[in-house]
């Protein structure tokens, strides 16, 4: 290979074209993205920048001096509208046409919108550094009452910097439990009660009929009949894949870019990110991942696969581990959890809210839950990747206790 072209200049992208450097890779990489911001961490615009607390500047995923380093040839603020995987090619939203020995497809996900709330004011969802710093306005402003549409990890995040900033906040959840599709009906009740604990009117089991006001939104409808007075909507009812531009690719596309066990989507093209499905050996089951952690190590292990061409490569086979921080309480999971899996607590308490808890499926262990318990999490993380039976797990709780 003699060119890469990466498509997405967020964290799996860049990840990949930093790992061809490390690699020892040394053509031309050029990276494709639509925004105009030079590639920045996500995780914080939920938190501390949407608090306030951290300056823009300090989300960039590299300085200057690391960015020169890579050479690369950037397209910022140039959106891909097509790719041929024959050709490697691909066609920006401005006619340029792109072609290389190597693609990776890294172009992340978009937040899902709410029908009929389009063009009112004060509605937002929350995914580029644009959307928290418009956020961050209005929270600034004082608003009297926000409202957070979804119970999610990010809805959550938003809810608990609203109240940490003294603003008055309702969270309406479709499901009867926050989080209960991932992590249970029990644990999603303890989510719920962390923000019970601070001051969140939860409203769960009802849906969003629709959000009105003269031009800016003024009241949320839900399903029930309430109306709920908002100055401020956030909604964060999940993400879509950005595979739109990939209609016509000849690749497959099912929720998210189809890859084998290496990322790989075809022959010279991978992808990584949030944007990636591809079968997990150590869990058995074809998975897209939309965390922080996931987004570094695919992005590596697409470029390794990248640099491969035919040889052997290893399996992308990880744990997906990531964290939320929510008020006093930094949550953390490993794994694969479901809401039908065996959980037992092995640390803590659920009424501290400070505990570990491991989850059990078909005579394995296959995720484990942390409030504010890192190492107890990073133990389990390792009995997950080993391939530990649940047994094996309750046994190591118990040597522990």
């Amino acid at each position: 290979m003699k060119s890469v072209i990466v498509v997405g200049a967020s964290l799996a992208g860049m990840r990949a074209a930093e790992s061809l450097r490390r690699e020892g890779f040394d053509g031309a990489i050029t990276v494709v993205g639509d925004e105009t911001d030079a590639p920045y961490d996500r995780p914080p615009l939920s938190k501390q920048v949407l608090a306030g607390e951290w300056a823009t500047e300090r989300i960039a995923l590299y300085d200057a001096a690391s960015l020169a380093d890579l050479r690369l040839t950037w397209r910022l603020g140039a959106r891909a509208v097509s790719f041929e995987a024959a050709s490697r090619t691909v066609t920006l939203a401005d006619g340029e046409r792109l072609a290389a020995d190597g693609v990776v497809i890294a172009t992340g996900a978009r937040p899902r919108t709410l029908r009929g709330a389009e063009g009112l004011a004060g509605v937002y969802t929350l995914r580029t550094l644009a959307d928290s710093l418009a956020v961050r306005a209005e929270f600034d402003a004082g608003p009297q009452r926000v409202v957070v549409v979804g119970a999610g990890f990010i809805g959550a995040e938003v809810a608990a910097t609203a109240r940490g900033r003294g603003l008055d906040v309702t969270m309406v959840e479709m499901a009867e439990t926050p989080l209960e599709r991932v992590l249970g009906a029990e644990m999603g009740r303890v989510c719920a009660e962390v923000h019970a604990d601070h001051g969140v009117d939860l409203r769960t089991g009802v849906g969003v009929e629709s959000i009105t006001g003269a031009g800016r939104a003024e009241q949320v409808v839900l399903s029930d009949g309430a109306r709920l007075e908002a100055d401020v909507v956030v909604v964060g009812v999940g993400v879509v894949p950005n595979t739109d531009w990939l209609a016509s690719s000849g690749l497959e596309i099912d929720d998210g870019v189809v890859c084998d066990e290496t990322c790989l989507a075809a022959p010279g093209v991978v992808a990584a990110g949030d944007v990636a499905r591809w079968p997990n050996r150590l869990f058995g089951e074809s998975m897209r991942v939309e965390h922080w952690d996931n987004a570094v190590e695919q992005g590596m292990a697409a470029a390794r696969r990248l640099l491969a061409a035919g040889g052997a490569t290893e399996p992308f086979a990880p744990v997906p581990w990531f964290w939320s921080d929510q008020y006093d309480r930094k949550i953390q999971l490993a794994g694969r959890s479901g809401p039908d899996d065996e959980v037992v607590v092995v640390t803590g308490s659920l009424e501290e809210r400070r505990f570990a808890a491991i989850y059990g499926r078909a005579g394995r262990i296959v995720a484990v839950l942390g409030f504010n318990r890192p190492r107890h999490v990073m133990q389990y993380r390792r009995l997950i990747a080993s391939g530990a039976t649940w047994d094996e797990a309750l046994e190591f709780a118990r040597s522990q206790s």
